[in-house]
């Protein structure tokens, strides 16, 4: 029995061997059993709870390869046997390669879980522009852009990484990327730089997918935020294409925000207006605006003195950022404000010039 155990093979004793399978089966399996356990007790607790690190964390867990559990434990069993050289390099390099490729994997799903939390990417934003036209708008690729960057430096940590595990020389081969990666930007400088603004539109978010923004003269609902350009739908119905850099280098307005629309607007009436009934005029606008419903009145004032008018000027919001509610509102006022006027017996004043003549003594 004790020779049976003592025969060598590939230079090591069957009881070395023995011991080595051992250590992997105990490795591989308690591994196993960790990775079922931590991960129902992390699933349990995430069904019962409504933030995202345990659902994270169970992803995570999951996504763990048996295979690369399996190739961890059996070089840790193998420390207790002796290989030559070269298939000691071989192994490592593998465990390495192994490890490399479950830290992708992790990786790969944390950048998509980002993604998906952070900018809400594969929704459908639904709506209608201002011809009554359905929209269907998505996120656009500069999402994409975003997501593809990401991986890109993580896969390059990574493989410097392994190549600096593996004892490969890894500074000649930075040098060389370095220069070609320069002559590329020159070439290249006025696409990266749309790229590179399209990340800051998706990064900073001055505007999102299915807002309403004025650039310039230029109105448009945002149907799409592409890698190089960004798509406005206008009011009219047509697309409008943008530079990324243009719009990064412009003065925006959304109108996302908006809840309110502050109104001003003015109106005149005749010289001839008796006293009292220019101090009536503030009391009637005001009931005039609060009656039209979904406004909020703020001044109603006798602002000036015009050429051919005495100048009312008023202030209210339209407690809506729909463009359509507050000219519905302001097409009420002005016919409210006609009527009243009319049964008043207020004039409105227009541009007129009153000549006074005067007979000269014979």
């Amino acid at each position: 029995m004790d020779d049976w155990v003592s025969t060598v093979v590939l230079g090591n004793s069957l009881a070395a061997w023995a011991a080595a399978a051992a250590v992997a089966a105990v490795v591989f399996l308690s591994l196993l059993l960790g990775k079922r356990v931590v991960g129902g007790r992390l699933k349990a607790l995430a069904e019962r709870t409504a933030g995202t690190l345990d659902d994270i964390a169970v992803e995570l867990i999951v996504a763990t390869r048996s295979w690369v559990l399996l190739l961890l434990a059996l070089y840790i069993g193998s420390t207790l046997v002796s290989f030559a050289d070269a298939v000691d390099r071989a192994a490592w390099a593998l465990l390495v390669v192994a490890v490399a490729a479950q830290v992708l994997t992790w990786g790969n799903l944390l950048i998509a879980y980002w993604l998906v939390k952070r900018f809400r990417v594969g929704e459908q934003v639904g709506g209608e522009d201002a011809t009554g036209q359905k929209l269907e708008l998505e996120q656009g690729s500069a999402f994409g852009a975003v997501g593809f960057v990401a991986k890109l430096v993580l896969w390059s940590v990574v493989g410097l990484l392994v190549m600096d595990n593996l004892s490969i020389d890894v500074t000649t081969l930075l040098a060389g990327v370095g220069v070609g990666g320069i002559a590329v930007a020159l070439a290249t400088q006025n696409v990266l730089g749309d790229i590179f603004n399209s990340l800051s539109i998706v990064l900073d978010k001055p505007f999102e997918v299915g807002d309403y923004v004025v650039v310039g003269d230029i109105r448009g609902n945002v149907e799409r935020i592409g890698i190089k350009t960004t798509r406005l739908r206008s009011l009219t119905g047509e697309q409008i294409i943008f530079a990324n850099s243009d719009l990064v280098g412009s003065r925006i307005q959304n109108y996302k925000s908006l809840k309110e629309r502050r109104a001003l607007f003015q109106f005149g009436v005749t010289y001839q207006t008796p006293a009292a009934k220019l101090e009536e005029i503030p009391a009637l606008v005001r009931k005039i605006i609060v009656g039209v419903g979904l406004t909020r009145v703020d001044r109603v004032h006798f602002a000036s003195y015009g050429d051919s008018a005495l100048l009312f000027e008023v202030v209210y919001y339209v407690l809506s950022r729909e463009y359509v509610d507050y000219m519905d509102v302001q097409h009420e006022i002005n016919l409210a404000l006609f009527r009243t006027f009319e049964g008043e017996g207020i004039e409105f004043a227009y541009p007129t010039q009153t000549l006074y003549l005067k007979q000269a003594d014979a």
